[in-house]
């Protein structure tokens, strides 16, 4: 299975106003680990980003005036997605952002769907599995032991790192895989031959001390019902 995690960053919150992808970062996924492949590209919108999304971002117009538009990356970009669940944390956001570059293009573009196996919410997820908290990417990091202390502004292929992390932590507590590790993460799309990252590269949480207290009073519980002695200690 081919899954491909992908963020955007954006001019402002709502596309049906006219607010631009300014930034696409995906990192693809086969059968769950993380290749070496990638695609990162900061875009053009021709206007300003509005002073929120400034904020957050950190990205000016001044510095995107000399990057491409959509239309000059979308082939490669679609390229990139084609056949490929994707996995984006608030869905709905980015495919109604990218469904309307698109539209930019002409009918024969397409939408999102068209190009996609098909799209994962992790939001919708993490609010099934963590019903009435926080489910925010950084509020999950926490939860669920991703480091995201090098995060101080958003940015799509950062947050594609961090919520491939995050994903594979909801789904099946593989924990974290060194996404960066190896990859190079300049702008750009990494083709070519896909290169599985090797087991060794996940990221193993040890025991905290309350953890291991617990987990020897559980164990020392089972022993005294089975009559004061148990396998695991002939096994000692």
């Amino acid at each position: 299975m081919r899954q491909v995690i992908l963020d955007t960053e954006t001019t402002g919150l709502s596309w049906e106003k006219g607010n631009r992808v300014v930034e696409i970062g995906c990192i693809e996924l086969v059968e769950r680990r993380p290749t070496r492949r990638h695609f990162h590209r900061y875009l053009n919108p021709d206007r300003e980003m509005e002073p929120g999304a400034a904020e957050v971002t950190g990205l000016t117009l001044d510095f995107l005036r000399d990057k491409p538009r959509f239309e000059e990356v979308a082939a490669e970009f679609l390229d990139f997605i084609r056949g490929a669940e994707l996995v984006i944390h608030n869905a709905a956001f980015d495919v109604g952002f990218l469904n309307a570059e698109l539209g930019r293009l002409g009918p024969d573009a397409g939408t999102i769907d068209h190009h996609a196996a098909g799209v994962l919410d992790t939001l919708a997820l993490a609010k099934q599995r963590f019903p009435g908290q926080r489910n925010s990417l950084d509020a999950l990091c926490k939860r669920l032991g991703v480091d995201n202390g090098h995060r101080t502004l958003h940015g799509a292929l950062l947050d594609a790192e961090l919520l491939a992390d995050v994903y594979l932590a909801m789904t099946s507590g593989q924990g974290e895989f060194a996404l960066g590790a190896d990859a190079p993460l300049a702008g750009g799309a990494e083709v070519g031959e896909v290169v599985l990252a090797p087991l060794a590269a996940v990221v193993r949480r040890g025991l905290r001390e309350d953890e291991r207290e617990a987990h020897l009073a559980r164990l020392a519980a089972v022993a005294t019902k089975a009559g004061g002695a148990a396998l695991w200690d002939a096994a000692g």
